[in-house]
């Protein structure tokens, strides 16, 4: 079964919360819990349901979403009409994996959500991490525009997408051999298609070694 990523937004604009809240139930495979309208309120939520992602304003009106960063350990982005380089920068000091300045669209998060889906993905893998799949991970976070990284329908993801709508569940190594390609560009395929939940991923357990990833049409 393909994680589901909770998070939490931090933001006491009711209106704007709720907005944002959309913005992430939007992106498959994220989901969101209802907003937390202060700091006092999330720490509460983050102790107790642990969400995957938090979301933190840095104007809360009864702490600096700045100050309950540097208090929890989960993985944080801040969303946040503060602009100035002293808040920009003590975010990053603190660990932000981004920072948004609001206003922003809906595909300007949802680019980053995909971005940090991959991370966790690339990073969740056994064995030592290499550096390429370091770079890859923070590239994942870090995409140059709102679009960075997406295609157009080219013909080796149709064909791609269409070797796993006729042939069902399905490695990376099988949907290179159905398509004609390496399995490592078979892979990156299989990886984008993820991300934008065009595909889910399931794991399979054999008896020895690690488990094997599994390809699938998504459900309509």
């Amino acid at each position: 079964m393909t994680h589901t990523f909770s998070v939490l937004i931090v933001e006491d604009d009711f209106h704007v919360g709720r907005l944002h809240a959309g913005y992430v139930d939007a992106v498959p495979g994220f989901r969101a819990l209802p907003p937390a309208p202060t700091a006092a309120e999330g720490l509460k939520v983050i102790t107790a349901q642990r969400p995957d992602l938090v979301l933190l304003d840095v104007y809360l009106p009864d702490a600096s979403g700045l100050d309950l960063l540097r208090t929890i350990d989960s993985d944080a982005m801040m969303l946040s009409a503060a602009s100035d380089p002293q808040s920009l920068r003590k975010a990053m000091r603190r660990g932000a994996l981004a920072y948004l300045i609001k206003p922003f669209s809906a595909e300007t998060l949802a680019a980053r959500l995909r971005g940090y889906a991959r991370y966790r993905r690339l990073l969740a893998e056994t064995g030592t991490v290499t550096q390429d799949r370091l770079e890859s991970a923070w590239q994942a976070l870090h995409p140059t525009s709102p679009t960075a990284g997406a295609k157009s329908n080219s013909a080796t993801e149709i064909a791609v997408l269409a070797a796993l709508a006729t042939r069902g569940d399905q490695s990376a190594a099988d949907v290179a051999a159905a398509v004609g390609i390496s399995r490592t560009t078979a892979q990156r395929y299989l990886s984008s298609l993820a991300d934008d939940g065009a595909i889910a991923i399931t794991l399979r357990y054999g008896t020895t070694g690690r488990p094997e990833h599994r390809y699938s049409a998504a459900p309509s």
